[in-house]
């Protein structure tokens, strides 16, 4: 199992099964604090938490049958 889906994940055989992470939205939610901060707004601390996809191609398969 790959992670961050790379390019590399899809030129691989078999292709690999990777966490993709929400880059995107953890750059949408870094970029609205810094402009918060930066207006002066308060800015609560802690963790912000992302939802990551399973992205399941061919390297993963149900279990063999006995």
């Amino acid at each position: 199992i790959g992670y961050d889906d790379s390019a590399f994940m899809t030129c691989t055989e078999p292709p690999l099964t990777t966490v993709r992470q929400p880059i995107e939205a953890m750059g949408r939610a870094a970029v609205d604090l810094l402009c918060a901060q930066i207006q002066g707004t308060e800015v609560p601390h802690g963790e912000l938490l992302f939802e990551p996809e399973l992205v399941v191609r061919g390297s993963t398969a149900q279990p063999a049958a006995d």
